[in-house]
């Protein structure tokens, strides 16, 4: 295992700070009037190109004030294709998939699209540290974060958490970059390299973007380790069959840093004798299990990635020992919210598929009333199905469209109940649920029907809880 960073002679390849200026490319548009969108418009303003921001929805006011301190002119509630279409380069916003028609006569007048992540790491040296994963990356990357920040680091924590990363490329000056990097993300990237790349798991999840096609999903998450080499590093989960099928196949350059449950094989991070060991760099850390803040199998993963991570960066094991001991969480995952009579009620309405909701089920240790449903986005309930048998008491659907639901579930729990609201999701938990269960928002679906996003979602809940 070869990897050795010298951050002081480290020398970014994909940074080009001297060759992407408005002498060379005028004409920037950017789509999409939300964080990344607003924070690339920033970052390609200062740089001196001609910029337009264009969003076919209505901008939020503390966007638009944004635009107009730097005098960046937009749109919003449609586009103007003729502003559009003239530009060099197009900075497209995560949510926007590639099949509206607006993005299609893009691709037919042979107009580059990239990403936020893509656009704003042409303009820092910094240390790129990239999470990717259909489970636990938000956790892991705050995680990290939290780690590197406690150590004394000069480090942004951006991407798909957080601030902007473009924004704070255009307005901070950091040393090292934490990036949550969803798929939508990871579309738009093309020369961006991560010096070290965590893919903690592929699942099912958004395959309504990806023509319902897995691997069109699979070789999306991939892109985070693209241009990586031998001096880069890669930490993956070794168990997971999905990332070592592919790992087989695309040969990655990078230097592999493999965790596991167990030691076994090529593991570097894994756990023994009630502690988590992480062996590299020739220097074996190791801690208590139960002295960890994150409970759960799956939480010892994101502790795991997250411990290789700080050794590769030489923090120290008093450091590093103090961060996995005192870090708060994530909210909307797994966050305890009250006990209400003898009954515990947990947010976890991050658990926007499947597999979430499958981590947030295996860890609890009482019968369950399971708050679930949305905006489906080709689920497969069939992971979920023995623990649903095993462990839920009840069931209760908020959504506008419950069919698939009911056509699976249906027989498989003692009671079913629906509700079209919050308040009335907790109300019929409240009455159902007996003393010693534990209530468990995990959707396994997206918020958009009924909400504005899961943390709104997440926010309902609680509030509807302390309540009661």
């Amino acid at each position: 295992m070869g990897f050795v960073f010298n951050f002081k002679r480290h020398i970014k390849k994909n940074v080009r700070p001297t060759e992407h200026t408005s002498t060379v490319m005028s004409r920037i548009v950017v789509l999409g009037g939300g964080e990344s969108g607003v924070g690339s418009a920033v970052l390609a303003k200062k740089k001196g190109f001609d910029v337009f921001l264009s969003d076919s929805c209505a901008i939020k006011p503390e966007y638009k004030e944004i635009l107009g301190r730097y005098a960046i002119e937009y749109e919003e509630n449609g586009h103007s294709e003729d502003k559009i279409f003239s530009a060099d380069e197009i900075v497209k916003s995560p949510g926007i998939p590639d099949t509206v028609p607006l993005m299609q006569t893009i691709k037919t007048k042979g107009i580059r699209v990239i990403s936020e992540i893509e656009f704003a790491g042409r303009y820092t040296n910094a240390k790129m540290i990239c999470i990717t994963g259909s489970n636990g990356k938000t956790t892991t990357t705050s995680l990290i974060y939290h780690i590197l920040k406690s150590a004394g680091l000069n480090v942004g924590l951006g991407g798909n958490i957080g601030k902007s990363f473009a924004l704070q490329v255009a307005e901070e000056n950091y040393d090292y970059y934490v990036l949550e990097l969803s798929s939508f993300q990871l579309e738009g990237v093309y020369d961006f390299k991560a010096d070290i790349a965590v893919l903690m798991n592929i699942t099912p999840d958004h395959l309504d973007r990806y023509d319902h096609n897995m691997q069109n999903y699979v070789d999306a998450k991939m892109r985070i380790i693209r241009n990586q080499q031998v001096d880069d590093a890669f930490i993956y989960w070794m168990d997971d069959p999905v990332v070592t099928k592919e790992i087989e196949k695309l040969k990655p350059s990078a230097t592999l840093y493999p965790f596991a449950e167990t030691k076994h094989g090529e593991a570097l991070g894994y756990l023994e004798n009630h502690k988590m060991v992480i062996n590299v760099k020739k220097h074996r850390f190791d801690m208590e299990q139960e002295l960890l803040a994150l409970e759960g199998t799956h939480n010892l993963y994101n502790s795991l990635a997250s411990g290789i991570v700080a050794k590769l960066l030489d923090i120290s094991d008093e450091n590093l020992r103090q961060s996995l001991a005192d870090f708060k969480g994530v909210p909307h995952r797994l966050e305890k919210v009250a006990v209400v009579r003898g009954v515990q009620y947990i947010n976890d309405s991050k658990a926007t598929n499947v597999n979430s909701c499958w981590y947030a089920l295996q860890s609890m240790r009482t019968k369950v009333v399971l708050i679930l449903g949305g905006t489906d986005k080709g689920n497969d309930y069939t992971e979920i199905e023995d623990l649903v048998k095993a462990k839920v008491r009840t069931l209760i659907f908020m959504g506008k469209d419950n069919r698939k639901l009911h056509a699976f579930f249906d027989g498989k729990a003692d009671a079913i109940e629906d509700v079209s609201s919050m308040q009335e999701a907790v109300s019929k938990a409240y009455r159902l649920a007996q003393k010693g269960d534990t209530v468990l928002l995990s959707p396994c679906c997206a918020s958009f029907d009924l909400f504005k996003n899961y943390e709104d979602r997440g926010d309902q809940f609680k509030e509807c809880v302390r309540r009661l």
